[in-house]
């Protein structure tokens, strides 16, 4: 099946726009959590205090997916941890380059070019935390994550 028609697919389930839902207001929390470390900790530089902040929120982040977004597929802690950094580390990669880009470039204020660095990257994050880092079926053919929750159970 071509990757057009397991979206069209994806999208016709309410299941993944609950997902999505949800994603976006653990993400908006993040966010918030995100700026207030940033601003409290730009003494140390943008690049450090986006560094810091990033951590804190992800560590929010991560504990509020797992037992709410993604909380139907649950497996291993280590693992979905492990992965969700990685996810989060190329999110964070991507979110330093349009902060250069914001600050160095356009000379955006501080807050604006970290506000805006993290919501181009939202989808990024999305994608790679519901395709990969909460997928629980490992096998081949198609991940448990792209079905609701009744499709998943089933199975079982």
């Amino acid at each position: 099946m071509s990757v057009a028609a397991r979206t069209a697919r994806a999208l016709r389930h309410p299941h993944n726009w609950i997902q999505l839902a949800k994603f976006g207001i653990v993400g908006a929390t993040g966010f918030a959590i995100n700026l207030a470390v940033y601003k409290a900790l730009l003494g140390i530089g943008a690049h450090g205090a986006a560094a810091v902040s990033f951590v804190v929120s992800a560590a929010s982040n991560y504990w509020w997916n797992r037992h709410w977004t993604f909380a139907g597929q649950k497996g291993s802690f280590a693992l979905q941890g492990m992965r969700f950094y990685v996810v989060s580390l190329a999110a964070f990669g991507v979110n330093q380059l349009w902060l250069a880009v914001f600050l160095d470039w356009l000379n955006w204020g501080k807050l604006v070019s970290q506000a805006a660095a993290i919501i181009l990257v939202t989808p990024l994050n999305f994608l790679g935390n519901k395709l990969w880092s909460f997928r629980t079926h490992q096998g081949g053919g198609r991940s448990r994550a792209a079905e609701p929750r009744s499709a998943t159970a089933s199975r079982r």
